[in-house]
């Protein structure tokens, strides 16, 4: 019971009085060591000269130097590593250099000064003095301790505020080492924060190896989405699990307690950095209106429907052609909100539907969600692709503009610039269409606003590549990728609701807003991050022995190594949001697009899938 008194009375020490309780140590186990040298040399008792004496007091003052030089005082004991026992005897041993070099400076050698002998003597004490003695407390006063504490030794990436309260808190848990800080602010670099060090992010690989960190847990204020994206990559030939702390405003809100840490997941490895949205904006085109959402059931306009129903609308009308998606969305959105939810079935195309549905309703807002959007998929099935991805554009958008509807928005695509597969063809042309109704909303003065909101991947969405390499890695792989230098853009699907309302609210009417994207990822960086978070390896030339392959298949047809944003990235403008662009409008004319449409019809119901294509992609120009 005493020992464990005694163990707890150091533990809550304050570290400074560890480190010159350590330091005063040293200096009385270092002038012994010397002096027992003497001893053993002469083999009886021994009483030093003056000059002897000095020599002894010299022995503390160059090695405690030496010693706080490489590290030994700033080392915590309890977590002290095997490994670290190099470390010490490189001190001691340039320590007795140090001081035989001093020695022989004064003429203090011969049998009346040092022996030859000495220096070894001192040198084989003195490591067995200072690394036993260090083992030795690490061993007794933590050993109860040892196995729960050394499974865990992190560092924490950030020294700010959020670095430091987390830092405290673990080490009230008493349950993690803590063994430095990572940040790129050269003030702090070098300097002790709490008792703990702080170290430059190019030397992270090295203080991993010293202190055989396990764990690195990230501030998401110290570094955006490339740079947690890069510092993954840094990471994967170490086995180092990367967590990430909320951020300090959610701390500070009370949404989360600061020794709460979540798993790095793929929103944290996106090229962007998310912007918090602007009530003013979200609340502006929603409150109090009746909504309708076509393609509801889809993860882009479920996820929108989420959003909506937490701005108070007066009605929302969720539309899809899929009976279980719908049901499963009316369910949930009624649990958590009591706006009147209305799920009605059927297509897009469907005119006489669409006709009645905006009329019964008096719908004020359209949120065009619904497409068909797997690339292979639409590029085998051409007739069907336009037939929904145009004629329903064409259907909705016309219908809306003749029953009054205030705000109409399409969600389009990077694919739609330049298109080089049907799908993009057939967003291109949804974009001429809304900008024609736009067009013809503005000649007539009804005020009503019709616009594109153009965006690349979102996570998890339909035709996206997560969902695919996610059921990879559960199946134990090969993941697939089309090409090693393949890049997209992603965002997540919360923040592209939030955006699509926004930037719903911003639009004057016949124009294509643009969200702002970030750095486009190369899939394969993201097919290797994916493995990693799985808590896998990747099997490569340089890891046969790994978990989950990757291999090359092949780009496929329509697809693009690199996607676009803009058809002219000089003609894009900001808007009051620093996430939503504005392109510039085209000079072309869209007044034959009625008239392409209707070919295009009579295309579509003569099944003529090649012409199809052609006049679609002929049409995609403009």
């Amino acid at each position: 019971m005493k020992l464990e008194n005694f163990r707890q009375s150091i533990s809550m020490m304050p570290r400074r009085y560890k480190q010159l309780i350590l330091v005063a140590f040293d200096v009385v186990t270092l002038t012994f060591a010397v002096w027992l040298s003497y001893l053993l040399r002469f083999g009886s008792f021994f009483i030093p000269n003056s000059e002897q004496s000095l020599l002894m007091i010299a022995a503390p003052l160059i090695g405690v130097p030496v010693f706080i030089r490489f590290g030994l005082y700033r080392a915590v004991i309890r977590y002290l590593p095997d490994r670290a026992i190099w470390t010490m005897m490189q001190a001691v041993t340039i320590s007795v250099i140090l001081w035989v070099c001093l020695a022989f400076l004064t003429l203090m050698t011969g049998a009346a000064g040092v022996p030859r002998a000495i220096p070894f003597l001192y040198w084989v004490l003195s490591i067995a003095l200072i690394c036993g003695s260090r083992f030795a407390a690490k061993w007794l006063l933590w050993s109860p301790l040892r196995e729960k504490i050394m499974a865990r030794q992190c560092l924490i990436f950030g020294a700010g505020d959020a670095g430091r309260q987390l830092a405290n808190a673990l080490r009230a848990q008493n349950e993690v080492f803590v063994a430095g800080f990572i940040d790129d602010d050269k003030s702090l670099q070098g300097m002790d924060i709490l008792g703990i060090r702080v170290y430059n992010s190019s030397q992270i690989e090295t203080v991993i190896d010293n202190f055989g960190i396990n764990e690195m847990i990230v501030t998401t204020s110290s570094l955006s989405g490339i740079q947690r994206r890069r510092l993954i990559g840094r990471l994967k030939s170490l086995d180092v699990k990367v967590r990430i702390l909320p951020a300090i405003s959610d701390l500070t809100a009370g949404k989360y307690l600061v020794s709460h840490l979540r798993d790095i997941d793929i929103d944290d490895l996106l090229g962007r950095s998310p912007v918090p949205a602007d009530p003013i904006l979200l609340d502006k085109t929603v409150e109090n209106r009746v909504i309708l959402v076509t393609g509801a059931g889809g993860s882009i306009g479920s996820e929108l429907c989420r959003t909506i129903v937490k701005l108070a609308p007066a009605k929302l009308v969720i539309f899809d052609l899929n009976e279980h998606s719908i049901y499963q969305l009316q369910r949930e959105l009624m649990s958590v909100s009591d706006c009147l939810i209305v799920p009605v079935l059927g297509s897009i195309s469907d005119a006489p539907l669409i006709r009645t549905v905006l009329a019964e309703h008096k719908v004020e807002n359209v949120y065009h969600c619904a497409a068909y959007k797997h690339v292979p998929l639409v590029e085998e099935n051409v007739v069907e692709g336009a037939r929904n991805n145009v004629i329903g554009t064409d259907v909705l958008a016309g219908l809306s503009r003749e029953a009054g509807v205030r705000n109409f928005v399409l969600i389009s695509s990077d694919k739609a610039v330049r298109p080089s597969n049907v799908m993009g063809a057939t967003k291109r042309w949804a974009e001429l269409i809304v900008r024609h109704n736009g067009n013809e909303a503005s000649k007539h003065g009804t005020g009503q606003v019709f616009a594109s909101v153009r965006f690349g991947n979102v996570i998890g969405s339909s035709g996206s590549v997560v969902p695919l390499f996610r059921e990879q890695i559960a199946s134990g792989g090969p993941l697939t990728v089309t090409h090693d230098d393949m890049t997209r853009y992603f965002m997540s699907v919360r923040e592209a609701a939030e955006l699509i309302i926004q930037a719903g609210a911003l639009s004057e009417g016949g124009d294509i807003l643009l969200l702002e994207m970030g750095e486009a990822v190369r899939i394969r960086d993201l097919a290797e991050n994916m493995v990693l978070l799985a808590g896998l390896s990747v099997k490569d030339i340089s890891n046969p022995e790994g978990d989950i392959e990757i291999i090359t298949v092949g780009i496929r047809d329509g697809e693009k190594l690199h996607e676009e944003l803009f058809y002219d990235p000089t003609g894009v403008s900001p808007t009051k949001h620093s996430k939503i662009l504005r392109a510039k409008r085209s000079i072309n004319s869209v007044d034959h697009l009625p008239g392409a449409v209707a070919e295009l019809r009579q295309l579509i119901a003569q099944q003529d899938a090649d012409a199809v294509r052609k006049l679609l992609f002929e049409g995609a120009s403009a």
